[in-house]
Formats: C-alpha cells, structure tokens, sequence
C-alpha cells in the first residue's frame, strides 16, 4: 500500500506543487489539502509547505494557524502524525505551539535567497532517519521572516535534548539564535525548517543537488515500516 503524505495549501502558498512532486519522486502518494477543510483525508502525514499564508499581512503563519484545517493537523500532531513545515510552515507550526520559540524577520532586514550549507544535527526523526548525524547538506533558502528565537531556557532545552535537527554552517543568513535551521518536538514527529528541500531534489533545479530528497524518503521508510 502506498503511503500519502497530506501537503496544505493556503491562500499565498508557493510551494506546494513542488512539495507534492517531492513525495512523488521519493515513491509516495501526494494529497491536496485545502485550508478550509478539517478533513485530512486519513493522509499518513502532512507537509505544510512554503510561501506567504495570507499575505504575511499579522505575523508570519499567525492567520493560517487558525485555519480549519490546523485543527486537525495539531490534534493529529499530538496523536503521532508525522507533520514537516517548511520556511513558512515552520512559522506556521510556532504558531500553533506545536514547536517552541517563534520566527522574527531577518536581522539585516531584507529578503534573503541563497543556496545555503547546513549541519544535520539529529537523524533520529521521522523526516530525517536517511541523514547522518554531522552530515553537511546544501539546501536553497528564502525568507523574509526567518530569525529563529527562544527564551534561554526554550534554548537549553532544545540543545540538552537534542531538538535542534539542523543548524546554519559558514554563514547565518537572518540572525537565528544559535545557528538554528530546523527543529524538532520532543516526539520528533514533528520538524520545522527554514531551507527548502522540496528544492533539492533533482539534479537539474536548486543547489544541483538532491540533499533535500532524504526528508521525503525518511518518511516514506517510517511510514512503510511502521
């Protein structure tokens, strides 16, 4: 049986038909989820895809955590359900309290796009088990609002558990507090980053590369395997 991996659409998304075609090369199914729909569809997990949900008009990913449909993606969340949000869906899951800390905009106050090196610090997660620890990865980047923050103690505890899942090499591209990339919840069901992955997943688009590929095979071996 093929697994289905949910991707949401809000007004503003970008992303989506990139992230559905990401599933698709890692050899699972891809569902359109609409916004206004609680229904999940009995997806297996979710991916909050890229953009700017609602024109970013609040906060980034403020408005689009009340959508009908993150009912049903926390509850589920919190169930078990493997969800990965992505630059915008990462804002959106520190919205919904479904990862710690929150997303301010960039420290040098402009829009960033770059083909950026990042450490993968924990593969031990639903969508990272086909990474290394340590492993260097070359990931696109874009984002306006992507100055990861904490309190120190949020900080503390994410570095002493091990919910750190990427950090930022060479270069830290909006002011992330500690390099941060990417996190995860305690569970590691849960995973946010700011890169793109869905971008770099064939050769010939993106960074040239296909180091954002595992994120979807991972799932894909979890789901398969569970």
């Amino acid at each position: 049986m093929t697994a289905r991996i949910g991707v949401v659409t809000f007004p503003g998304s970008l992303d989506d038909r990139d992230s559905e075609r990401a599933i698709r090369l890692a050899g699972a199914e891809p569902v359109s989820l609409w916004h206004k729909d609680k229904d999940l569809k009995q997806v297996d997990a979710v991916v909050l895809c890229g953009g700017f949900s609602y024109g970013d008009y609040l906060r980034a990913g403020a408005i689009a955590r009340f959508s009908p449909v993150m009912d049903s993606v926390i509850e589920q969340a919190k169930a078990g359900l493997p969800v990965l949000g992505i630059c915008n869906g990462f804002q959106i899951l520190t919205e919904a309290h479904l990862l710690p800390g929150g997303m301010l905009g960039n420290n040098h106050r402009h829009f960033i796009c770059r083909d950026q090196k990042l450490r993968v610090e924990n593969a031990g997660t639903a969508w990272t088990a086909d990474y290394t620890a340590g492993q260097e990865i070359h990931i696109p980047l874009k984002n306006m609002d992507g100055r990861y923050v904490a309190d120190r103690r949020t900080l503390d505890e994410l570095e002493a558990e091990g919910r750190v899942v990427f950090r930022y090499l060479d270069f830290n591209p909006n002011g992330s507090l500690n390099d941060i990339a990417g996190i995860s919840n305690a569970a590691g069901n849960v995973v946010g980053l700011m890169p793109h992955p869905e971008h770099a997943v064939e050769p010939l688009i993106g960074t040239g590369r296909t180091d954002g590929l595992p994120f979807f095979t991972s799932i894909l071996k979890k789901l398969v395997n569970a």
